[in-house]
């Protein structure tokens, strides 16, 4: 209860107990076992500084804190509790606070989303489970991306199929971007994008992307001067520790990441409830413990405080447990030597008080009551005290998923962040650089194909041009030789014609001298006969009278055509 300019948390005997809000920035915890009132002391926390007009962040791990934007209602018991600490007379009444409903899996409140770029490697490899190895490989990628953004590649990191598509990329190229950057291992690479498509499985689709939460939208307060309590619905993402704690380290560090400089201010500019604060610290790298450490040493100077909620202080590591300047503590239970180890720790951590003690205290508180040490005005850890816990004023437990429903659908931030937006990041310009060299490569394919074609055509061409030019060589060749055959016809027919004309020449010439030399051999014969006859005649005178004279001009005759016919054959 805003009391007085101060938080008013309860009562020690008749004595007010107060946490001065300049000094809510030093961070607190409220631990106990459960059942013993913390979300009670919580509620009645947030309420105190919405009134004071700080904004509050609370993660409603049960669905117990919705009642937020509710009034309380009376009770014989919420009744005794006002009349016992005089409430009354403070002003108080039950009222409703201005709640703004949120929900990473967008069913009990506006969709909360962030980018893959804004989660960064070191937790989103918190989320993946991966080794310190894969974390490292994943590092690399990051920087892969932030080096092509800076070459004018849109390699931004927005959503999972971003992270899946640059994860292909590297693994498309990893032997040109090993030699850059180091050895990436192929067997790394295939363990992260699992761990991704098992992410998304569990519905982290829905919660990396944009519109990425603008963290100064949180930084406001009501039209009435209230601060807006925006409270995270965690009933389903409770179920995956690592997811739960790390998107709230997130949150804290972008508030680390975003705020300027504040110094020590009147009152913070908004107090971060860290339910079920063990989450945080189980199973966390030495890397990450010292980026948790670092933003909750750091962040007080840019006027945030940060309420660790958990069963025992030993959940909370030392470094981290110094740091903390509210303490309010309820009961604990001591009943195995384990328990009871713890119980001392806790007590011991507290300022002393000589009125009683502080352990046998700590295992015996009733339910709303705690041991409380705040810081004074001067930041002095004030000496530990046995407080009754105020009740709240807004509805306690659980409400309607109607009125969950009504009251998202009506609030004003609806409209900058329940529509989704896919715009152009890394898997649109890997998409289009993929098919761009699948056309590439389907242009040389049918480049390779048209050329293939071109020379199969073209040797075609040269086979065939070959092909008729051997025929046309070969009709020539016959042509030739049917000439030369037909030319050679034509010369032995006129060879033949030739030779017959000569011959014929020659026939008619031989019968021409034949002619000749009958006439002149029928001449000479018969002259020869003549003058063989005379001879005769003369040589049968001689002889033997007229028997002589016949038969030697016989005789003559033919001796004179022998000799006239020997010398014509000559």
């Amino acid at each position: 209860m805003y009391n007085e300019e101060k938080i008013w948390i309860g009562r020690s005997d008749d004595e007010k107990i107060f946490i001065y809000p300049k000094m809510v920035n030093r961070h607190g915890m409220i631990a106990g076992a459960t059942g013993t009132g913390k979300t009670v002391t919580l509620k009645v926390l947030a309420e105190s500084f919405s009134d004071c007009g700080i904004p509050v962040f609370l993660a409603d791990v049960k669905g117990d804190l919705a009642g937020m934007c509710r009034p309380g209602v009376s009770s014989e018991d919420m009744d005794e509790r006002i009349s016992r600490f005089g409430l009354a007379e403070e002003g108080f009444c039950f009222k409703s606070y201005p709640t703004i409903f949120w929900d990473l899996y967008e069913k009990g409140g506006l969709p909360l989303r962030t980018t893959i770029t804004e989660m960064g490697p070191l937790l989103l490899s918190r989320i993946l489970g991966l080794n310190d190895t894969q974390s490292d490989i994943l590092t690399v990628i990051f920087r892969i991306a932030d080096d092509k953004l800076k070459e004018d590649e849109n390699m931004l990191l927005t959503d999972t199929k971003d992270l899946r598509s640059m994860l292909q990329y590297v693994a498309e190229n990893i032997k040109e971007l090993s030699l850059k950057y180091g050895n990436i291992s192929s067997q790394s690479l295939g363990v992260i994008t699992r761990a991704v498509m098992a992410l998304e499985a569990q519905g982290a689709d829905r919660f990396f992307g944009e519109p990425a939460l603008n963290i100064k939208d949180w930084l406001t307060v009501s039209p009435d001067g209230r601060g807006m309590i925006q409270l995270l619905d965690c009933r389903e993402l409770i179920g995956n520790p690592e997811m739960y704690s790390t998107f709230l380290l997130w949150m804290l560090s972008e508030l680390y990441e975003t705020l300027p400089e504040a110094g020590d201010l009147v009152k913070p500019r908004m107090v971060f409830f860290f339910d079920e604060a063990h989450l945080l610290f189980d199973s966390a790298s030495k890397a990450l413990m010292d980026k948790i450490e670092q933003v909750i040493k750091l962040i007080r100077s840019k006027g945030v405080g940060i309420f660790f909620i958990t069963q025992s202080p030993k959940d909370i590591p030392d470094p981290v447990l110094a740091q903390l300047g509210t303490k309010i503590q309820h009961a604990l239970h001591a009943y195995t030597p384990a328990e009871q180890k713890a119980a001392k720790a806790a007590a011991s951590s507290f300022r002393a008080n000589p009125d009683f003690d502080t352990y046998e205290e700590l295992t015996q508180l009733g339910i709303g009551k705690a041991l409380v040490s705040v810081l004074d005005e001067e930041g002095v850890p004030t000496m530990v005290k046995k407080v009754s816990i105020l009740p709240p004023q807004s509805k306690m437990g659980a409400i309607d998923e109607d009125v969950r429903r009504g009251e998202t659908d009506t609030c004003y931030l609806g409209a900058v962040y329940r529509d989704s937006v896919d715009r152009d990041s890394a898997y649109e310009f890997l998409e289009r650089m993929r098919a761009e060299k699948e056309e590439e490569l389907i242009r040389a394919e049918e480049e390779k194909a048209r050329i293939k074609e071109e020379e199969a055509a073209e040797k075609k061409r040269i086979r065939e041009e070959e092909a008729a030019r051997k025929q046309q060589e070969k009709e020539e060749a016959a042509a030739r030789r049917a000439a030369q055959r037909e030319a050679a016809r034509e010369a032995a027919a006129r060879a033949r014609a030739e030779e017959a004309a000569k011959k014929q020449a020659e026939r008619e010439e031989r019968a021409k001298k034949n002619a000749v030399k009958n006439a002149a051999k029928g001449v000479a014969s018969s002259a020869a006969g003549t003058v063989g006859r005379e001879f005769g005649n003369i040589l049968g005178k001689t002889v033997g009278g007229s028997l002589g004279k016949k038969v030697g001009g016989n005789v003559g005759a033919s001796l004179g055509r022998g000799i006239i016919g020997t010398l014509f054959k000559l």
